[in-house]
């Protein structure tokens, strides 16, 4: 278990892991490759102070190079869930998960519309994890919407572990049913099927972590980068405001000292007990 589980590896994420360490708590970050953000394909950054003219891969690597150097965790993995567990908060990505004391989302700008019926339909039918949820639809026909690097891989574990699949690569569909998924409708044609696996880059954050409290698309946060989940922080694009990279940066860093703040008072309150 970490103290803090840092979902993004940008720089909201990597600054908010650099203090983390630099405070003596135990970090991880776990993200996509860094390789697919914006930021590591922006040929040059011209107003992040000290560093004009730098590329953003080599930022990018410097601000790992850095976090590792610290001692944080970089875990490179797709994150489909992140739950209030007992103790503390659980992320899943792939077949694994880790467990951590606070959760920072450094999230970035994700995708943050879905498709009609998917929120009624998630975990009924709707997921987001093959590895995860495959075997509960083995024997049975579902429908892989592949919408990311990596999905036709995860669309042929399905079919290596006895799933009847139609993979679809539209991103205009929609998913039917009443109590559980019936059917999806691709371009306009029916596709009964059992299941739906919506298997994108990232997840909207609402429906990444149940009760999680968004506006326009943006999470919600307190004054202290407290979210609506107890022990969740968010920093960074997926906040709001001005997209800037020394933005992301101070924002990271102040969620940090606020999870690193409700550790310790939690620890105390567990220690008076």
């Amino acid at each position: 278990m970490y103290d803090i589980i840092i979902i993004g590896s940008g720089p909201a994420g990597l600054s908010a892991a650099i203090t983390a360490r630099a405070r003596g708590k135990s970090a991880a970050v776990i993200s996509n490759s860094a390789t697919d953000s914006g930021l590591y394909k922006a040929p040059a950054v011209e107003n992040y102070p000290g560093m004009p003219g730098v590329s953003g891969a080599e930022l990018s690597r410097r601000l790992i190079a850095h976090a590792r150097e610290m001692g944080a965790d970089i875990i490179t993995g797709r994150v489909t869930s992140a739950l209030a567990a007992s103790g503390g908060l659980s992320v899943g990505f792939g077949s694994e998960f880790e467990t951590g004391g606070a959760l920072i989302l450094a999230l970035g700008v994700v995708q943050t519309s879905v498709f009609p019926g998917e929120a009624e339909l998630l975990g009924r039918g709707v997921s987001y994890c093959a590895t995860c949820d495959g075997m509960l639809y083995r024997g049975k026909s579902i429908v892989v919407a592949s919408l990311s690097d990596g999905a036709a891989e995860e669309a042929e574990y399905l079919r290596s572990i006895g799933c009847r699949v139609t993979e679809i690569t539209t991103g205009n569909i929609e998913i039917r049913g009443n109590i559980k998924v019936e059917a999806v409708i691709a371009d306009g044609a029916e596709i009964p099927c059992d299941g739906a696996f919506i298997l994108r880059k990232t997840i909207a954050p609402a429906a990444l972590l149940p009760g999680l409290e968004t506006a326009g698309g943006f999470i919600k946060i307190n004054a202290d980068f407290s979210a609506s989940v107890p022990g969740v922080f968010a920093a960074g694009d997926c906040v709001g405001g001005a997209r800037q990279i020394a933005k992301a940066v101070g924002e990271g860093q102040l969620a940090a000292l606020a999870a690193i703040a409700y550790i310790e008072n939690a620890e105390h309150i567990g220690r008076k007990k």
